[in-house]
């Protein structure tokens, strides 16, 4: 039995584990508690919140932390020391690294434009970046050479890596200060709750995308075409947007 293959046995048990405290308090968030904060009067949530939210986030963040980091050593051990990341020889040249560096610096991209165009038009801005994403796509299997499997995992490690600097950098951030405005007595800052409730919700959006690239081994049927990746991360995010919409619709007793 090669080391390799403990580690990644190791790690997967570690990325499912951390991954389910994280998406699942994400759903939480999104589906259940949004709709049941709005109900909650002023005395309540200064007795609520401070209590339930900093408990809920600190197993958020380190779940988001958590199924990052070892996601990222399954991509090092699966696809770069394993070579599934090319359908014959290695190819380590230009293309590949410029796909590499797309992948873990692309958080930035997507983290200016939402500043900037997506503060004026949500819309055009998440139209921009699907656009983005469908040239990155063609970029790794075209340029880069990528496999199947190599380039839809890299998609999946390019939302992930988004998903878990809006946690860290955007939504932990802002909650803190939500959670001592609201501890005091006080009104949030309006542009506060609207990023993190902003980057919560696309956050959500991604993640059945994200879990789409995590089972891309089942679905090779899909290898001829690049763009049918694209076609199933459009319809995830629209699918869960529409489901997030009816969250709002159930009722409580």
């Amino acid at each position: 039995m090669q080391t390799s293959d403990i580690l990644q046995s190791l790690f997967r048990w570690i990325h499912i584990g951390a991954g389910i405290f994280w998406i699942g308090l994400l759903y939480y968030f999104n589906f259940v508690n949004g709709a049941f904060a709005a109900t909650m009067d002023g005395e309540t949530k200064k007795k609520v919140v401070p209590q339930l939210m900093p408990r809920a986030l600190f197993w958020f963040r380190w779940g988001a932390a958590w199924t990052w980091l070892t996601g990222v050593l399954l991509l090092m051990l699966v696809f770069y020391h394993g070579g599934a990341l090319f359908d014959g020889a290695p190819n380590w040249q230009a293309p590949t690294f410029t796909m590499i560096a797309v992948t873990f610096l692309g958080v930035f991209v997507y983290d200016m434009i939402m500043k900037t165009l997506g503060t004026k038009n949500l819309k055009a801005a998440v139209v921009l970046c699907f656009l983005l994403i469908a040239g990155f796509l063609y970029l790794m299997g075209h340029w880069a050479g990528w496999s199947y499997r190599g380039y839809v995992m890299h998609i999946g490690a390019l939302f992930g890596t988004i998903m878990a600097f809006n946690v860290w950098f955007r939504i932990w951030p802002s909650q803190k200060l939500i959670i001592t405005a609201v501890r005091d007595g006080q009104a949030p800052d309006p542009k506060l709750v609207a990023l993190a409730g902003l980057r919560s919700r696309q956050n959500t959006y991604m993640s059945i995308p994200l879990v789409w690239t995590m089972i891309n081994v089942h679905n090779t049927w899909a290898s001829s075409w690049w763009w049918s990746v694209l076609v199933a991360i459009v319809i995830g995010w629209i699918g869960t947007y529409h489901l997030l919409k009816k969250a709002t619709k159930v009722p409580g007793f």
